[in-house]
């Protein structure tokens, strides 16, 4: 947590170094990001930093769980706008096309979501994906439990692996278009986000005979 320093800061100062900061672990990563970089673009002394947070895995973690909150926040505003009175994989098309869009027009939240996915140490990539999974699954497990609820999902599907091949489905349309080496088979990279949608249905399709009701 932070500090109580970093609250008393006024709003525009603490957004300008939390703006600083996602791009600098967005680009670099924790283990390679670097404080001064940060400190200097925000143009705050590096000093500053350890007043409002204890370290650096602490500033970072707090950076990946504010981005976490903001990505889930709007996903949730553009999720309440898609049509309910279609059918589950209709619906989800249209949740994961605005997911695309959203990671396309908000570098700076894809960059730090590649930064906790790819991160190698172990212990800090534990804390900041544990805080991230809850903000997906906040949004995914009462998501799912409606649509079954609604027999849109069959009775014996199991909505434990639905919600892991979303949010392994999730990060890989995020990142993928934007980064080397993660698609060698459906090749997104490169992509826009009209363009990924062909593979979104193709991802889908593939998936549906898990959760699509008998007809």
């Amino acid at each position: 947590m932070p500090t109580s320093t970093w609250f008393r800061l006024n709003v525009a100062k603490r957004e300008r170094v939390l703006e600083v900061a996602m791009r600098e672990f967005g680009e670099h990563g924790y283990s390679t990001g670097s404080l001064n970089t940060i400190a200097r673009e925000a143009g705050i002394a590096k000093g500053s930093l350890f007043q409002y947070f204890s370290d650096k895995l602490e500033f970072f973690a707090f950076v990946c769980d504010e981005t976490s909150r903001r990505i889930r926040e709007e996903m949730e505003r553009r999720i309440a706008r898609v049509d309910f009175d279609q059918s589950f994989d209709e619906w989800l098309f249209d949740v994961l096309c605005d997911w695309t869009e959203y990671m396309s027009d908000h570098p700076l939240e894809r960059g730090v979501t590649a930064a906790t996915n790819f991160e190698l140490d172990n212990s800090v990539r534990s804390v900041v994906r544990d805080t991230a999974n809850q903000h997906y699954l906040q949004v995914i497990h009462p998501t799912l439990h409606l649509w079954k609820a609604q027999g849109e999902i069959r009775e014996d599907a199991d909505l434990d692996v639905l919600a892991t091949w979303l949010m392994t489905v999730l990060p890989f349309l995020a990142l993928a278009p934007y980064y080397d080496g993660l698609d060698p088979i459906l090749d997104l990279r490169g992509r826009t986000p009209a363009q990924q949608r062909p593979v979104i249905r193709q991802l889908i399709a593939g998936f549906r005979p898990i959760f699509a009701p008998a007809k």
